[in-house]
């Protein structure tokens, strides 16, 4: 168990350093077009500038997209006391819960630390689930919250965003720049308009179905019955469906992906095959 989250996290860290070197080799070649290195420090302060905003405002916008609604003890005690006995035995301030009107079994997490934590479930979720694969469920998601996957999230997308700023802005020199009679030029802004960003997106996802496995890890170790969320992640597969709200944009913080089957091959999923995380789940528990 131990070994599984150790792995994720190492493998996480080694993404990120790939994605900072994919933007540090298009600052590179943005730079000696252009021959100044203020385009790139501009272009990475405007990327880490949007990516601070939306670390402060992401968790209010994504309950807003999925039309989640804050609940109290009262109102669904069920819900509340898994995850408040979560919080009590992790150790970790109560988050906030909601309730999403919603036919089809899914939850999610956003906050960007233990302090700020919002926990969500839909109907659908509550009404096919027993107590403990629920509480696995919710385990998963305050897993993710433990974990500060928003924190690294954000990271990765303030890099997506330089990816994409500074391909751009070769394009345009390749094409309208002093250096557009060089065919070299043309070839270097033409490559990074097409393929980098592409990478860059194959890399964040990538970063997201990491970080899935290692919140599977962290709740099967908080719960330590991982048996009982490979039945929840069974059921999400067997009875999942579209969401009446999809949001393109929050797809990766949801336990199973929300989207209409056949969207996007495996290589753009943002989150890694349910019989996967399955056999994991089932793998460590023999090892506690």
């Amino acid at each position: 168990m131990y070994s599984a989250i150790r792995r994720n996290k190492v493998n996480s860290v080694l993404i990120i350093l790939l994605f900072i070197g994919i933007v540090g080799g298009l600052g590179w070649l943005a730079a000696t077009i252009y021959d100044s290195i203020g385009i790139v420090i501009a272009v990475v302060a405007f990327a880490i500038g949007y990516a601070v905003f939306q670390y402060f405002s992401a968790g209010r916008q994504a309950i807003a997209m999925s039309g989640a609604r804050q609940i109290t003890e009262a109102e669904h005690p069920r819900l509340y006391r898994i995850v408040e006995n979560l919080a009590i035995t992790t150790g970790t301030p109560m988050p906030e819960v909601y309730i999403i009107h919603d036919p089809a079994p899914n939850a999610f997490a956003t906050g960007r630390d233990p302090a700020h934590a919002k926990v969500a479930a839909t109907t659908g979720l509550l009404d096919i689930m027993t107590d403990p694969e629920l509480e696995g469920v919710m385990a998963h998601e305050l897993g993710h919250v433990r974990n500060y996957d928003i924190r690294v999230s954000m990271i990765v997308y303030g890099l997506v965003v330089a990816v994409g700023i500074i391909s751009d802005v070769l394009v345009r020199l390749a094409f309208f720049g002093r250096n557009n009679s060089n065919p070299v030029v043309l070839i270097f802004g033409l490559v990074a308009m097409l393929i980098a960003p592409v990478i860059a997106t194959v890399v964040q996802l990538a970063v997201s179905r990491q970080r899935e496995y290692l919140a599977d890890a962290t709740g099967a170790l908080t719960t330590r019955h991982p048996e009982a969320l490979a039945s929840a992640l069974h059921k999400l597969s067997a009875y999942g469906r579209p969401l009446q709200k999809q949001q393109s944009s929050m797809a990766h913080l949801w336990i199973a992906d929300p989207l209409k089957p056949g969207i996007m091959q495996r290589l753009f999923a943002s989150h890694p095959p349910i019989p996967d995380r399955i056999r994991r789940l089932l793998d460590m528990g023999g090892k506690f």
